[in-house]
């Protein structure tokens, strides 16, 4: 590769899009080369700057616009004698020294919030996806053919009921009229094992009305019980039950 050839790659190097043999090759050219290490230098910087900020989502004639050109738009060689005019007071040098720095700087901002925009799409479809498969598991307790359900008052005049199907091993908790737990604290759930609690999920402390799907097996459970645990919830409750319960018989 020409020396000519490696003074068109800062603004590639900038955004780490060489292969490693070009890289090496680049690097090597850094050594000698100060006007090419400053270049890169300021597009890096610029590039680290505008990735960082808050960037509006382009629009998608911008893209297609840019795809389209990028075929037909011939990148400009590098005149003679680069090195004494961009490091003098040249003004086509320190020109395009900007021009090369605004394209990095838009390609690395695009880019950047199309890998935001991507995480956030994927999060969200986790989320969803998440929320469908326990919106199905709760139907499918609660229409079990062997579904039976007990009821109780609960403390402050809420009203509770647990759906149990032994078929589907699972366990529904229906709760109204729940008072909000105090501030960062939260109702957490619990499987009565023969006298061991085992943790069974939270509640929506916001929801004074909710159906939860208690998390896990019921397996040799009797019963279920509810405390006011720290946000996040606890190994092993900490306070005395607001409520227990018993499981229906069969």
């Amino acid at each position: 590769m020409s020396t000519a050839e490696l003074h068109t790659l800062t603004g590639a190097y900038a955004l780490h899009a060489l292969p490693d043999s070009e890289r090496q090759a680049f690097e090597r050219h850094l050594e000698d080369c100060e006007a090419c290490t400053q270049e890169v230098r300021e597009l890096s910087a610029t590039a680290a700057r505008l990735g960082l900020a808050v960037a509006e989502t382009p629009p998608r004639e911008l893209r297609d616009r840019v795809l389209r050109e990028i075929t037909t738009v011939r990148q400009e060689a590098p005149a003679p004698g680069r090195r004494a005019r961009t490091g003098g007071g040249g003004g086509a040098g320190r020109w395009y020294a900007f021009a090369l720095a605004a394209c990095v700087a838009a390609a690395a901002a695009f880019g950047g919030v199309a890998v935001w925009q991507n995480q956030v799409a994927q999060d969200a479809r986790q989320e969803a996806n998440q929320a469908q498969r326990q919106n199905e598991q709760l139907a499918q307790v609660l229409s079990a053919p062997d579904a039976k359900t007990t009821s109780s008052e609960l403390t402050g005049g809420a009203h509770g009921a647990v759906v149990v199907s032994q078929s589907q091993n699972r366990a529904v908790f229906l709760a109204s009229g729940m008072g909000r737990p105090p501030s960062g604290k939260v109702y957490q759930l619990w499987f009565n094992d023969e006298g061991t609690m085992r943790s069974a999920g939270l509640m929506n402390p916001k929801a004074s009305d909710d159906a939860v799907l208690l998390d896990g097996p019921v397996d040799r459970a009797s019963g279920m019980g509810i405390t006011v645990e720290p946000a996040g919830g606890s190994d092993e409750p900490t306070s005395s039950p607001v409520a227990l319960m018993d499981f229906p018989t069969a």
